[in-house]
């Protein structure tokens, strides 16, 4: 396969076309990373765990019928859903609201990690909310040690949950253990404090061996910092006022580009190949609106490519 995502998924309702209803999104960095690789014609995986209810055999579906495999299904019987209720405000801003139902665990056990599916990807992605419980953290610092250590590209998205945080330790401490075996460093500009800063974000690089870290910046795109040397890459005009989804879409097409040209290990990246990477990344952040869900807001490559164009006429 070309892209593995391990992680755990949550399931976030967004505002429906009517007051009062919601639209279930298929929600979960790792998930909605895989999907939107797929949509740029990658050969996907997902790894992670999901409840026993009608949420999770729903995402399970809009998974597969998006051409993710679905290769672990860890179906409980609790129903472990997370629910994310969003409000936007007048200005675009999105507030949230999350309840977890009581004795939910949809985490990773080192179990789960099977080395035979590690090393069938070329490139490795992980959301750091495996990161907030144990034994997911162990898992999770475990599948990280098996990609790096077979060579593979590790990719890491720093994202951060506050809820899902409270009964275990820090998460800049768990987020500093996962940190010497990745490659690619993703991290929001709400989130660049995990990883101490912008300061601490150089000092990542060269502290913990890290080749790549992108700031994603919302509606002004994202930075790029690499071999010294830092891009600013602004994202095409939105064309929606809300991105849900917009960060796993800019990371999916991100990676998909890397894949795309070739990029399979470190030795492969170029300030060229990573500068094309993040303007596929914000222009597929920049479509990814408010449609019925977040799998139908991820964006193909096609709608990505017709963007750029646009951009690249004007």
């Amino acid at each position: 396969m070309d892209l593995l995502c391990i992680g755990e998924m949550v399931i976030d309702f967004l505002p429906g076309s009517e007051p009062g209803s919601y639209v279930r999104n298929a929600g979960g960095a790792p998930a909605n990373v895989a999907i939107a690789a797929t949509r740029s014609g990658l050969s996907a995986a997902f790894l992670g765990m999901m409840g026993n209810d009608d949420f999770g055999r729903f995402l399970v579906a809009t998974l597969e019928e998006n051409g993710v495999d679905v290769v672990l299904k860890r179906l409980t019987d609790e129903a472990v859903t997370t629910m994310t209720f969003v409000t936007l405000g007048k200005d675009g801003e999105r507030s949230f609201t999350f309840v977890r139902k009581p004795g939910a665990d949809m985490l990773l056990t080192p179990a789960d990690i099977r080395p035979e599916v590690v090393a069938a990807a070329s490139i490795v992605h992980i959301g750091s909310c495996s990161l907030s419980r144990s034994p997911s953290a162990e898992a999770t610092i475990e599948a990280l040690r098996l990609a790096r250590g077979s060579g593979k590209l590790v990719s890491f998205d720093v994202n951060y949950r506050a809820p899902l945080w409270q009964r275990e330790s820090d998460a800049t401490e768990k987020i500093a253990e996962a940190l010497p075996f990745v490659d690619l460093l993703k991290v929001s500009e709400e989130e660049v404090h995990l990883v101490g800063g912008t300061t601490g974000l150089a000092g990542c690089l060269k502290t913990h061996g890290i080749t790549v870290a992108i700031e994603t910046l919302g509606a002004r795109g994202a930075r790029c910092h690499f071999a010294g040397q830092t891009i600013d890459v602004p994202a095409p005009p939105a064309v929606a006022i809300d991105a849900t989804g917009a960060g796993d879409a800019f990371w999916g097409a991100f990676l998909a580009h890397l894949v795309t040209v070739g990029v399979r290990r470190v030795s492969d990246l170029s300030l060229d190949a990573l500068r094309d990477a993040a303007t596929y990344g914000a222009a597929a952040g920049s479509l990814c609106v408010r449609r019925k869900g977040a799998i139908a807001a991820l964006p193909t490559r096609a709608e990505i490519l017709t963007l750029i164009n646009k951009e690249v006429a004007r």
